[in-house]
């Protein structure tokens, strides 16, 4: 049963340009593992956007509560390239009360634009 959508879409020369001017950002928001491919390079921005966009398209399926960790929602990929998030701490936690327990994830960006979408289930 669907419990909420949310959906998120970042303009990716401003999301570039805010970590640029703040080189702590990137380490604030993204995990090690969200930061660089399964090979070890670096995510092109539009990744880095979109995976942003993720957390904030979580945050609004969740209801927007204040005092999520950024850490606590993280955008993997599985062997065939698929994106998906696990939760952890502050995330499970609200998902846990509005009975929350399978999430589904959409990632896009063309013409500068990064996009996601997230359905989440009972």
């Amino acid at each position: 049963m669907i419990v909420s959508v949310g959906i998120d879409v970042v303009r990716v020369e401003r999301f570039t340009t805010a970590l640029r001017r703040t080189p702590l950002l990137a380490d604030r928001i993204f995990t090690a593992d969200e930061r660089s491919t399964p090979s070890g390079n670096p995510r092109t921005p539009e990744s880095l956007a979109a995976r942003f966009a993720a957390k904030e398209a979580v945050a609004k399926a969740l209801g927007a509560p204040g005092g999520l960790n950024w850490h606590d929602c993280e955008v993997v990929s599985d062997p065939d390239g698929r994106p998906w998030l696990t939760v952890s701490g502050t995330v499970a936690a609200v998902a846990q009360e509005r009975g929350i327990n399978r999430w589904h994830l959409s990632l896009s960006h063309d013409g500068g634009i990064a996009s996601a979408m997230v359905v989440a289930e009972r």
